[in-house]
């Protein structure tokens, strides 16, 4: 039976997270935890989301307050460092929040920033951790011609994230890049995610991997399947990622990985998954709950419980507490739409 507003509203934690650096525009990150009968969920969609799109991350937040998550089959996933977008001499540091990774996320395309501050601060990744698989997330802040020109000047690299705004776009870049002989994969994010369609960027074969992100998509079980059908039928590699998650949120994300299917290879490996973009808890200065430990760049996939103390440390104030629960009460009807 599904939970009423008041129901959940009940059981609701509203919580501002301080962060280490400004990441996606903003410096604290708020969001709504539900203490439910099968466990913790999260609602955090970003400010400037509407009551429509918020509904998937309620839908998400009550999956697993009061249904939980599938059964694991691995103990723990590998995930990818992620570098914001700061200078190259800030770089170090961030690094060595990721002990063990060896996959690492670069922020470029940053409002007011140059392709130069881009080069130098991949660049200083490489320097800092010989061998890195390196991505970059654009965040659609590219024209076609400026993402090709930055492949060429990035490279090599795993893929370019959302370089471009439109999946007509991503599809240009796509053939671009083939047509040039230069082999980067094109990976697709809010072309996924904040699409009415999310099956367009496949049918276009307008990117190579889908990046997709428990929240948004609706919960894990929404998640796992779109992603079982674009690997097996649409053949596009998976990155499961962080929509900038508490520790909360973060445990659907784990979750989710953790319950993909093993796949076999022909040499009978077991092929992982792609590390995933769950370590972004590094990014907040206090989490709702003690952070993972990261053991050879990956995490466990045991869900963490938020404490109380820290619960009430990171209390959001009063008004803003108001704001949450008016977006629950507008976002809730549309959940089925």
């Amino acid at each position: 039976m599904n939970p009423t507003v008041d129901e959940i509203l009940e059981r609701s934690h509203v919580v501002a997270l301080p962060m280490r650096m400004k990441f996606r525009g903003i410096t604290t990150r708020e969001a709504l935890l539900i203490d439910g009968p099968a466990g913790w969920g999260e609602f955090s969609p970003f400010l400037e989301y509407d009551a429509l799109e918020s509904s998937s991350w309620l839908a998400s937040g009550v999956e697993a307050a009061w249904e939980g998550f599938p059964t694991p089959v691995r103990d723990r996933v590998e995930v990818n460092g992620t570098i914001p977008a700061v200078p190259a001499d800030e770089v170090e540091p961030v690094v060595a929040r990721y002990p063990g990774c060896r996959v690492f996320k670069v922020k470029v395309a940053e409002p007011g920033q140059t392709l130069a501050d881009d080069v130098a601060r991949v660049a200083r990744v490489r320097e800092l951790v010989p061998h890195a698989v390196i991505r970059v997330d654009a965040n659609r802040g590219w024209t076609v011609a400026e993402a090709v020109e930055a492949a060429k000047a990035l490279g090599p690299l795993d893929y370019l994230e959302q370089p471009c705004a439109t999946v007509d776009e991503l599809r240009e870049v796509r053939m671009t890049l083939q047509r040039s002989g230069i082999f980067c994969r094109v990976a697709a994010d809010e072309s996924i995610r904040r699409a009415s369609d999310p099956y367009l960027v496949a049918e276009k074969q307008a990117a190579d991997v889908a990046v997709v992100k428990v929240a948004p998509l609706g919960g894990v079980r929404r998640t796992m399947g779109l992603a079982r059908d674009l690997h097996v039928n649409h053949h596009m590699d998976i990155t499961v990622a962080s929509a900038l998650d508490t520790a909360v949120g973060i445990n659907a994300g784990l979750a989710a990985v953790a319950a993909f299917d093993a796949h076999i290879d022909d040499d009978g490996i077991d092929v992982r998954p792609n590390a995933a973009g769950l370590a972004t808890g590094q990014l907040f200065v206090e989490d709702v709950a003690e952070p993972l430990e990261l053991v050879d760049g990956h995490l466990p996939v045991a869900p963490r419980t938020p404490s109380l103390s820290r619960l009430e440390t990171l209390a959001a104030p009063a008004d803003r507490r108001d704001w949450w629960f008016n977006r629950v009460r507008e976002a809730y009807p549309l959940i089925q739409r």
